[in-house]
């Protein structure tokens, strides 16, 4: 469906059925869908509360990209489908990123398996050195290896391919201050990009070719907006619809809202880009679509 249809399609994007097989599905879940601190409370139960992390279902594989507090949601759903096997993909670890990676329930469990993935930081760190570095005394109680599943930590770079079975992951760098990656998953054809702590000033050039006619495009254009920061340069939204625009993206949606923004000032905004642009909408907690 192109980016310039005029029907409001998005908000009755259909809920992915259990029953149906993995090996069918290109199935896109949201389990945390807020920047900085988590933020439960009544002022934000429909958008919800957790951290970033979503999980993806997609040719027998199971995709989780950022461990925010939302992963210890997911685990604890995942704890009734043992053994599991699934790929975790962080855009970086600042905290919202990683808060949930402690309490995921099936990495303590024996006979599990995760492939670990994300970027070396700026400091030179690695992925499984700042992973475990949170879990030490005195921040927390209980080490990395504590966790009985089998864990294998891989350190990506920004243009890095990666075949995962019959999907195909591709990377690119979206911001060096942090080192974040942005993520294409690409299976028969369909492909979702997954594009947070992005630029929000101007169109990434990289991001705009990564996202080429991307069903999906998942981007963090709600952050930073009058709510946040006092003086705004741009709307980060703006940014991010004229690059799925110009990408020729078939949706958008958009994540990582701010802990500042309340259910009420969400569907304003959501309200207001839906005048404005098509097929757009923003990240709820439990959200379910099918590519």
């Amino acid at each position: 469906m192109p980016f310039s249809t005029t029907s409001r399609f998005i908000r009755q994007l259909p809920q992915v059925a259990c029953h149906q097989p993995v090996s069918s599905q290109f199935a896109v879940k949201f389990w945390g869908v807020r920047g900085s601190v988590p933020t439960p409370g009544q002022a934000t139960a429909r958008y919800g509360g957790n951290t970033a992390c979503v999980e993806v279902l997609i040719a027998n594989q199971r995709l989780i990209l950022d461990g925010g507090t939302g992963l210890r949601v997911l685990g604890e759903q995942l704890q009734s489908q043992q053994p599991v096997t699934a790929h975790l993909f962080f855009t970086h670890t600042q905290w919202d990123r990683i808060q949930g990676f402690p309490f995921f329930l099936p990495a303590f469990t024996p006979g599990n398996r995760f492939k670990i993935y994300g970027a070396i930081a700026p400091n030179g760190a690695s992925i499984k050195q700042r992973l475990s570095d949170q879990m030490l005394r005195p921040s927390f109680s209980v080490p990395i290896q504590a966790m009985q599943a089998e864990l294998e930590f891989c350190n990506l770079a920004a243009g890095s391919l990666l075949r995962i079975g019959e999907v195909i992951v591709e990377t690119i760098s979206l911001n060096q201050a942090t080192q974040a990656l942005g993520y294409r998953i690409s299976w028969q054809g369909r492909s979702l990009v997954y594009a947070t702590d992005t630029n929000p000033e101007k169109i990434d050039q990289n991001l705009l070719y990564l996202a080429q006619q991307a069903d999906v495009l998942i981007y963090d254009g709600t952050y930073a907006d009058a709510t946040y920061h006092a003086a705004p340069t741009a709307a980060p939204w703006k940014i991010g619809l004229a690059l799925a625009k110009a990408a020729e993206v078939s949706r958008v949606i958009m994540f990582h809202h701010s802990p500042m923004q309340t259910d009420s000032a969400l569907d304003e905004l959501e309200d207001c880009l839906q005048q404005q642009f098509d097929c757009v909408m923003l990240a709820r907690e439990g959200l379910s679509i099918q590519l």
